[in-house]
């Protein structure tokens, strides 16, 4: 069966393990890329293999692309799927789907109307740590969920990205930068929010870059650096969560989800692995749990592929836009119920993903 065939726009920082991937899963080949910088995208298209090296419109506009991978800075998102979609492909952008939940809505919709796809970052639920903590969630391990903890906090990025000034835009900071994977796996492991509340601040006004590029410049911070939040689960679960740019170092737990029989210990949303540990009722210690799935390793790449399958089998894809708008909606949330200084109910729902099955060779996504 021929693969599908993908276009990559935007070859930045993480292109790479998307070329990767088109070689790796069955049913995706990287056919060509773009970039707004053309030497940039010629010198990936080289490096991978790749023959064609497009502008952004001619690899959009291409009749043999059936998947846009957009993996262009997050003011981008939107109108880049959205031209996906109109030109009769289907598009899994990075996170956040899209700056506004207008604009998001509008590529769900486009979508439908065209049947066509939508898939969107983070893919790391569907890698070995989260998949297994979904089991022993599903498999009663610790009882039902009821309440959970999620931590990010750093001092931010200015100090080793090439160009930082986007994080400390609307549609950066440390929320809709690493949200995306705390909430995902959140979602992924305890289903839909149906309220929250937060707190927020800028504690710094400017960030001076430290990395080499652009060392000295002076960034102004246009979005909260720091936010506290509180999120009901439609289960009755509440999740304590908090995303800091202001932070030096800590030592809180990424994620942990307390149950009515047990504790489980969540690694970092952002990796595919990481160690899991469960504690069940007064008895015993801590318990290293090994994984059940596959996937441990560096796998972005694993929602295109998953969703490539998904349009040929007519099941749902798991990296899906309905779920990455009920993110992109949470987040939303978050700030005004910040601004407003109140409770904020979530108007968007998502069904939980279907668990990875057991045993899959690596590459394959389906038994």
């Amino acid at each position: 069966m021929k693969p599908l065939q993908c276009g990559l726009i935007g070859c930045g920082n993480i292109c790479d393990v998307y070329f990767k991937a088109g070689k790796r899963f069955e049913g995706i080949e990287v056919a060509a890329c773009a970039d707004l910088l053309a030497d940039r995208a010629r010198a990936k298209a080289k490096e991978h293999g790749i023959t064609r090296a497009l502008t952004v419109d001619q690899l959009i506009a291409d009749p043999d692309i059936d998947i846009i991978i957009n993996l262009t800075i997050p003011k981008a998102h939107g109108d880049i799927g959205i031209a996906a979609l109109q030109a009769g492909k289907s598009v899994h952008n990075e996170k956040p789907l899209a700056l506004t939940r207008e604009q998001a809505a509008a590529m769900l919709t486009l979508a439908r109307e065209k049947g066509l796809r939508v898939g969107c970052a983070p893919d790391t639920f569907m890698g070995a740590g989260i998949q297994t903590c979904r089991n022993l969630i599903d498999s009663g391990r610790i009882g039902e969920p009821v309440s959970a903890t999620a931590f990010m906090m750093c001092h931010g990025h200015e100090n080793w990205h090439p160009d930082p000034e986007f994080f400390y835009q609307p549609g950066g900071g440390p929320l809709f930068d690493m949200g995306p994977y705390y909430l995902t796996a959140l979602c992924v492991l305890m289903g839909p929010i149906r309220r929250v509340t937060a707190s927020t601040r800028i504690t710094f006004p400017t960030r001076t870059v430290t990395s080499e590029v652009r060392r000295g410049q002076v960034v102004t911070v246009r979005t909260p650096t720091h936010l506290s939040g509180v999120l009901d689960f439609e289960s009755g679960a509440i999740a304590t969560m908090v995303m800091s740019f202001d932070v030096w170092d800590h030592h809180l737990p990424h994620i942990e989800i307390h149950g009515t029989e047990g504790s489980l210990s969540v690694p970092d949303p952002n990796c595919f692995s990481g160690p899991i540990r469960v504690k069940c009722g007064r008895a015993g210690e801590w318990e290293d749990v090994p994984f059940t799935h596959g996937y441990a390793d560096q796998s972005r790449g694993i929602g295109v592929a998953d969703m490539a399958n998904a349009l040929r089998s007519g099941r749902p894809h798991r990296a899906s836009g309905k779920l990455a708008y009920h993110v992109l909606d949470v987040m939303h949330s978050f700030h005004e119920a910040s601004r407003d200084e109140r409770h904020v109910h979530i108007q968007s729902r998502c069904e939980r993903p279907a668990p990875l099955p057991l045993g899959l060779p690596d590459g394959k996504l389906d038994p």
